[in-house]
């Protein structure tokens, strides 16, 4: 990955989005806009946008709790000048986000925390990681979350990012071997193996704009498609005054619609749903119903990349598939969404139409 992209964005303030004004950030509060954002980047470099994703994610948190407890004024005045750039995780292998595997054991001076995690985007840049684990206590298994400084002893990054598409996204595996966190340090998000209110917002809301990635991805595509439709020829032609161009083109053009309608009206909804639970706590119904928006928001613009994508790269022809055309890295990039919990394709439809049906999941 590239540091400068990420320079960039530090000087430009969007790393600092959410930050309040007062602290020199932007005051942002619309996941509406954040989700815009993020499709913006996407349309240039999907990898930066997730990875950028994950760092709003984290520090929009940090934001909120300083707003509500008057916490976090030092970390936020770090994300102004630069000095924090945290990236996050809670994917492992063989589990899900439900059920971390990296675990949080009690010690004379705090914790000490043991595991690997996987995907951990924009690490090879970022100054903190944030992350969840598992922790057993008095009160049973607990998801806990915890943010570090990224060289703290014990913390070891594997350099193993080797996949077919986001390649700039850093998201390699990190090593915990005994590494020190103080008490104060680690807090509690919810049960172990169960939904809690707490993880489905945190989670809904975190994901929901990397949905705008694939957007961007989609919107980049059409360009291209259109571009090389009013421009490239065949046999002294240009192949937009062919029918089947036309026909890809007008497909795409009702994929984008629909994604752009999808999102917007999701980002919306959940901008109220926001305003509405500013001072009294969503409902484990309420909450479901915030997760299982997203995952419909999710699944549908996922798809709707993938095909996207694939239409743009049948209307510029065999010069799409090589290795110096943007249509490649798009394709790529696409593909990789769906595998982005929660809610992977064989996992979603269950939950969105278990939630519909009024069929409350618990774990």
């Amino acid at each position: 990955m590239n540091p400068d992209n990420f320079r960039d964005l530090v000087a430009a303030k969007i790393t600092a989005a959410f930050v309040p004004e007062a602290l020199g950030g932007f005051g942002l509060e619309s996941v509406h806009d954040w989700t815009l954002a993020i499709a913006a980047l996407a349309r240039a470099d999907a990898s930066v946008a997730i990875a950028t994703n994950m760092h709003l994610g984290v520090s929009r948190g940090i934001a909120q709790g300083y707003a509500t407890v008057g916490y976090g004024r030092e970390a936020l005045e770090a994300v102004v000048s630069g000095e924090m750039l945290i990236c996050a995780t809670a994917t492992e292998r063989g589990t899900d986000n439900l059920h971390p595997l990296t675990e949080a054991t009690e010690s004379a001076d705090g914790y000490v925390i043991n595991g690997e995690k996987l995907f951990v985007t924009m690490s090879p840049v970022a100054s903190h990681l944030a992350m969840n684990v598992r922790l057993r206590d008095t009160e049973g298994d607990q998801i806990a979350s915890t943010i570090l400084p990224i060289h703290t002893t014990g913390i070891t990054p594997n350099d193993d990012w080797d996949a077919l598409g986001m390649r700039a996204s850093g998201s390699q595996s990190i090593r915990f071997s005994n590494v020190r966190v103080p008490k104060n340090e680690l807090r509690i998000t919810g049960p172990w193996g169960r939904w809690s209110v707490r993880v489905l917002v945190n989670r809904a809301l975190a994901n929901l704009p990397l949905v705008g990635a694939s957007l961007g991805i989609l919107e980049a595509a059409r360009d291209q498609a259109v571009h090389a439709g009013r421009t490239q020829k065949r046999m002294g032609v240009v192949i937009g005054s062919g029918a089947g161009v036309r026909h890809l083109v007008a497909e795409m053009e009702m994929l984008l619609a629909t994604s752009r309608g999808v999102l917007q009206m999701t980002t919306c909804w959940v901008d109220d749903f926001m305003v509405r639970h500013e001072r009294q706590t969503p409902s484990m119904v309420e909450a479901h119903e915030l997760m299982q928006r997203y995952q419909t928001a999710k699944a549908i613009v996922n798809k709707a990349a993938i095909e996207g994508v694939n239409k743009a790269m049948d209307v510029v022809g065999g010069s799409s598939y090589t290795q110096a055309n943007t249509l490649s890295r798009l394709y790529r990039d696409a593909r990789s969404a769906p595998f982005m919990q929660p809610g992977a394709p064989a996992e979603a439809h269950e939950y969105i139409g278990r939630v519909a049906l009024g069929d409350w999941p618990e774990s």
